[in-house]
């Protein structure tokens, strides 16, 4: 039976980062289910959901911790189980685009949970505008809205709330 774990690994960005965490998982005969993994100013992120039996995973655990002393990177390790399926829940998807300033992803994660709507995913990042340098600021969110809310309502209520905050939005059902 496989059992999942959770690790979370931030460090120095350098090349091999990738290679020598996944090698560990690979030498202890762990599987890679999901990751995500990214550079975050000169540091380098990584997320990854590992399946194994309890004895792979338990060898994984003392190995990781072994594996990454002294390599400037601190690994955290948590056991947990496979997200159940809901189908009361509707995937959508939220682009937003602005002026960067501070607040953006507080304010949004504010009136999705103010609705009891879970963020299953968010992606952020700053970036220069192309023609004038203005720095900009973009959010890409996978949202699951309960079967019980009304879009149409939701939608609005969204939008209204982008327009007091100077915010360009989409929000549309996910494909696919």
């Amino acid at each position: 039976m496989n059992e999942l774990i959770v690790i979370s690994a931030v460090g120095r960005d350098r090349p091999g980062v990738v290679k020598n965490l996944t090698q560990t998982v690979l030498e202890c005969g762990g599987n890679i289910v999901e990751s995500r993994m990214t550079a975050l100013g000169k540091d380098f992120a990584m997320l990854l959901l590992v399946a194994g039996n309890w004895h792979t995973l338990g060898k994984l655990e003392g190995k990781l911790q072994r594996a990454t002393e002294g390599d400037d990177l601190n690994v955290s390790v948590r056991r947990t189980e496979e997200r159940p399926i809901r189908e009361d829940m509707l995937p959508y998807g939220v682009d937003v685009v602005c002026l960067d300033q501070p607040g953006i992803v507080h304010h949004l994660a504010g009136f999705f949970s103010t609705r009891d709507i879970d963020i299953a995913e968010m992606n952020t990042r700053s970036y220069a505008a192309a023609h004038t340098g203005a720095p900009m600021f973009s959010v890409q969110i996978t949202i699951n809205v309960p079967s019980r809310v009304h879009i149409a309502a939701l939608r609005e209520e969204f939008m209204e709330f982008c327009d007091r905050l100077n915010l360009d939005a989409i929000l549309e059902p996910v494909k696919g």
